[in-house]
């Protein structure tokens, strides 16, 4: 199965978002990019969509603003969890980086993700 790759605006809009905190690590996935904190994603770049993961209240109010969507890498395949930031917020950091905020402080109170012994 072939993944949508990011274009270079998304790229940018990404690492724009990405947070100067110790605790965050990029790494790529599926030729797409993520930011984790305790091995955990709180946001992700697939394709033209940038997305971030958050509690259930505030995933109600984001997915409330004209332009989010449910985060879907395989159509009719959400994942849970995580909302698509408006297109619209590529020219307006402020917004786009309170909500990655909101997603790193959700996901950073999270237990650490152990990771899978490799076989």
């Amino acid at each position: 199965m072939a993944f949508p790759k990011p274009d270079a605006a998304t790229k940018a809009f990404f690492d724009e978002l990405v947070p100067e905190d110790p605790r965050v690590t990029v790494r790529p996935m599926f030729g797409n990019f993520a930011a984790f904190v305790k091995g955990n994603m709180f946001l992700s770049a697939f394709g033209d969509a940038v997305a971030v993961k958050l509690s259930d209240a505030d995933q109600a109010q984001l997915l409330s603003v004209e332009g989010t969507g449910a985060f879907e890498p395989m159509p009719g395949r959400p994942m849970k969890g995580y909302v698509t930031l408006p297109a619209a917020w590529r020219d307006d950091l402020d917004w786009a980086s309170e909500w990655v905020g909101r997603s790193l402080t959700y996901v950073g109170a999270m237990p650490s993700k152990i990771p899978k012994k490799k076989r």
